[in-house]
């Protein structure tokens, strides 16, 4: 029991970096039927620019507001980034046949992941202890501070993000756009604007899980946004892809399920059970466990 309880735990914190970085996909794929390959690179450069934020912007001296102020610049700084991606990669080729964009993004991917490697060098990095080391034992369960402050925040951001699609005007512009462009242009949207905004907030989400990814894991390189990229883009579709639940859902699902794969079996066969699970799930339910949602009145 202590086992499952514990990978429990480890589960959930897992799964909610996932979330996060799987509503980046699922919320372009939503808008504009397609998969931005450049997600997992911009959560690696969270990690990279938050590093260099603390120790060369802020002076490397842990305390509250630098903390705060490393989340802040990283955030600004990867948003900005995304929009970038979206003004030269994917908005020149709008029109174009889909798999021009595709080409595109994947080409984006490699143009962040190499930039990275350039800045940064091809070794790891070792992330900074920003939040003090804090352990707590309930009853043989071991949970540390900064898994508390991930599945927290994460929870949050998760929630806030359904509430502003779901109760503002922005939000009810998100859906009739993913809905119908055509027509939500004929009804005053500015379909531009939105593609921009659901950039912006999906780059900083996964800005906000690849600084996760660095407080947990703490090693860092500049190829890692394949690995969490990959398994963010399985979260969605488990979940089912272009719906904001079902990315919730999904990358829980999933972090739970490498959890215990990896305390039960061996973390050797994550990869392979991961792939057999999203095998499986395809079989069942083409869709996702929530499926794609489509509205039928905005």
């Amino acid at each position: 029991m202590d086992i499952f309880l514990q990978q429990l735990v480890n589960g959930l914190t897992i799964g909610s970096m996932f979330a996060l970085i799987a509503l980046g996909y699922t919320m372009v794929y939503g808008v504009m039927k397609l998969i931005n390959f450049a997600h997992g690179d911009l959560v690696a450069g969270s990690a990279f620019v938050g590093l260099f934020v603390f120790t060369q912007l802020l002076g490397g001296q842990v305390s509250v507001l630098v903390v705060v102020g490393v989340f802040i610049l990283t955030i600004i700084t990867i948003a900005l980034l995304g929009f970038t991606i979206e003004r030269l990669a994917y908005r020149p080729l709008r029109s174009a046949p889909r798999l021009s964009a595709v080409v595109s993004a994947l080409g984006a991917s490699m143009v962040i992941q190499n930039g990275i490697m350039l800045l940064w060098g091809p070794q790891m990095h070792i992330f900074p202890e920003l939040l003090p080391t804090i352990i707590w034992d309930i009853g043989g369960v071991v949970v540390s501070l900064i898994q508390v402050l991930i599945m927290a925040l994460s929870m949050i951001l998760m929630v806030g993000l359904y509430l502003f699609v779901e109760k503002t005007k922005i939000g009810t512009a998100i859906r009739a756009s993913a809905i119908d462009q055509d027509a939500a242009r004929l009804m005053g949207i500015n379909v531009n604007n939105i593609i921009v905004t659901i950039f912006l907030i999906g780059s900083s989400l996964g800005a906000v899980g690849g600084l996760f990814i660095g407080l947990y894991y703490r090693g860092i390189t500049f190829n890692m946004g394949w690995q969490y990229g990959l398994y963010a883009f399985v979260a969605a579709i488990i979940g089912g892809i272009g719906n904001i639940p079902g990315a919730m859902l999904g990358g829980i699902l999933l972090g739970l399920f490498n959890a215990f794969i990896a305390g039960y079996i061996s973390s050797t066969w994550a990869d392979a059970f991961t792939f057999i699970l999203l095998i499986v799930i395809l079989i069942v339910r083409p869709t996702g466990i929530l499926g794609e949602r489509v509205a039928e009145k905005v």
